[in-house]
């Protein structure tokens, strides 16, 4: 059976419908027990969808600077590069 681990990191791969049918099968069968990785995957689902909805093209150009103030207000000392 698939480690919850295993479920992060498969759940992409899941949604997208990209896993082997066996993967897929284990899969399944991990998050009909585990409510804890049922959820996770049902909140990436709904993120992905979420985002799926957001319009096309490139954001303003003041979206980068708003983001990185947010993220100082929030104590976050290092930004991903």
């Amino acid at each position: 059976m698939l480690t919850c681990r295993e479920i992060t990191e498969l759940a992409n791969g899941y949604l997208d419908r990209e896993l082997p049918l066996l993967t897929r099968a284990q899969f399944r069968l991990h998050i009909i027990m585990c409510s804890h990785c049922r959820r996770y995957v049902d909140q990436l689902a709904k993120t992905v969808n979420m985002l799926k909805t957001l319009p096309h093209g490139t954001p303003p150009p003041d979206v980068e600077e708003k983001l990185v103030r947010l993220l100082e207000r929030k104590g976050a000392t290092e930004l991903p590069e």
